[in-house]
């Protein structure tokens, strides 16, 4: 398994029980794929570099995990499909192991 780090945000308006259902997803989706998740960092609310949709501020989290490569192609799926998720970037992670 190779190490990854996935960046995504929502809307700051976007209700708690919304944003549980997101990261239940990218859980399940992860643990499907055989994958662990290793931490999960919350970082609140960020102003944008420009807008996006309308929006000027984002609620980021940020998830450092181990899975197979070939659950990042089903988890980007996921994520796009997703319409809380505004953005997001999976990038592998080189200096983890």
């Amino acid at each position: 398994m190779k190490a990854y780090e996935l960046l995504f945000f929502v809307a700051p308006t976007t209700d708690d029980e919304h944003r549980a259902g997101v990261m239940k997803r990218i859980e399940t989706t992860i643990t499907e794929g055989n994958g662990t998740l290793d931490n999960v960092d919350e970082w609140g609310k960020r102003k944008l570099a420009y807008e996006i949709n309308g929006l000027t501020e984002g609620d980021y989290t940020l998830i450092d995990f181990h899975v197979d490569p070939q659950c990042i192609a089903e988890l980007d799926r996921v994520l796009r499909i997703n319409d809380s998720v505004v953005r997001h970037m999976i990038v592998a992670r080189t200096d983890r192991d």
